[in-house]
């Protein structure tokens, strides 16, 4: 499936290609980025290209996924960030993991806003979540400043007990 591209003041969403695993193999190398994402060890480069096999499928099997999200001006892979909906999830989800050179930039609320309102447009999405750990404030304060509150917890990967934030799209 093609991707659609979503464009942003400063971001371009795209679809993920080969030229996208050194990017993403250093974003999930990074323990602190990506402990609460499941990988709290991270992943070397060949878990890497799994992942990024799991991206790329989401989007053929669901229609929609975490777009490859590239710093406009620089070029440089700034992180995943998107909707999800994988099997046993407790709702669609959007999402974010920015590396951390893009901290503080406000580029997770500025594309997950992008992906809200995707979600609203071509899938008619009515309602939307982010699972984020407890411990996980920088992500709690992205869900926040899109709009979402606590709704509850949830269990996922059959490990994490997360909460649940969430918001009403609205028509």
């Amino acid at each position: 499936m093609k991707v659609p591209e979503v464009h942003t003041e400063r971001l371009l969403m795209r679809g993920w290609g080969e030229e996208d695993l050194d990017g993403l193999a250093a974003i999930y190398g990074d323990v602190e980025t990506v402990r609460w994402v499941g990988s709290p060890e991270g992943k070397n480069r060949e878990e890497t290209w799994r992942h990024m096999a799991y991206l790329v499928g989401h989007w053929e099997l669901r229609g929609f996924g975490l777009w490859a999200v590239e710093e406009i001006e620089s070029g440089a892979l700034v992180g995943q960030i998107g909707l999800l909906f994988p099997e046993g999830w407790p709702g669609l989800e959007v999402g974010w993991v920015v590396a951390r050179p893009h901290w503080g930039k406000g580029y997770a609320p500025e594309a997950a806003c992008a992906s809200m309102k995707w979600a609203r447009e071509e899938l008619g999405a009515g309602h939307l979540i982010s699972l984020i750990a407890d411990d996980n404030e920088r992500s709690a304060r992205v869900a926040e400043k899109l709009g979402m509150a606590v709704e509850g917890r949830a269990t996922i990967l059959g490990q994490y007990d997360v909460r649940v934030f969430g918001r009403d799209l609205g028509r």
